[in-house]
């Protein structure tokens, strides 16, 4: 895992609103307090979530747009990318590939964060076929798509210069084989999770449950009584 003094620029791609909240905020709290830049990138717009049933879809993007906004200014993020593919039938074709990597290529990161790409069967909620689709996809922009000068020709992306990013750092991965400490940045993990209230029934009951998931990660890896961490499996992609 790169060190925060080595990275300039980080890119978080993920399938919906508020995934890299639950996976990787605390993280990002303490890359934008090193100085570091991080851009969001939003496969979809999380159409298809929540659970009341009288909110139209088309709304039901708006405010998840705005509540993931909202989320990540909260932990020192602004410049957020929203892709538009539809929630629940995101594919890793060549169209997301493209799209992801044109992020990829405007924003230059060292480090993109993302979901896992293959289905973990311990956790039924983690291998969301939208997650595990943005995963593949993603990996597949970050090689060869986003560094192949030779790729997607005559779109969009190949206007811009290629660029090979060094670490993709896999978010809650099965095979985690580094963490980050982020004891000091939970309170604003949590309220950047506060901010999807169209997603929550018990904010509270929520907050308790993954508190204690945050401080059995920190705990597996042996730090502090107390401690919170976030687990990734680290991928060297140079």
């Amino acid at each position: 895992m790169m060190n925060l003094s080595e990275i300039e620029r980080v890119l978080v791609v993920t399938a919906h609103p508020d995934d890299v909240d639950f996976g990787a905020a605390g993280t990002v709290a303490n890359m934008t307090d090193a100085g570091i830049e991080v851009v969001y990138c939003l496969v979809t717009d999380g159409q298809a979530g929540g659970f009341d049933h009288s909110i139209p879809r088309d709304e039901m993007a708006s405010i998840r747009r705005t509540e993931q906004t909202n989320a990540a200014a909260a932990v020192g993020v602004t410049r957020l990318v929203f892709l538009g593919h539809m929630d629940g039938a995101a594919v890793a074709d060549m169209a997301m590939r493209h799209d992801i990597s044109k992020v990829i290529r405007e924003v230059r990161p060292q480090v993109v964060i993302t979901h896992n790409p293959l289905r973990n069967l311990d956790s039924t909620y983690g291998s969301h076929p939208d997650h595990i689709a943005t995963g593949e996809a993603t990996m597949c922009a970050v090689y060869p798509d986003a560094r192949n000068p030779f790729a997607f020709p005559g779109t969009e992306c190949a206007q811009l210069e290629d660029w090979a990013v060094s670490e993709v750092w896999v978010m809650l991965g099965a095979e985690a084989n580094d963490f980050v400490d982020i004891t000091e940045q939970l309170d604003r993990k949590i309220r950047a999770l506060r901010c999807h209230e169209s997603q929550h029934r018990d904010p509270d009951a929520m907050e308790e449950r993954v508190r204690e998931w945050w401080k059995s990660i920190a705990a597996e890896r042996g730090r502090p009584e107390g401690s919170s961490a976030e687990a990734f499996r680290v991928v060297d992609t140079k």
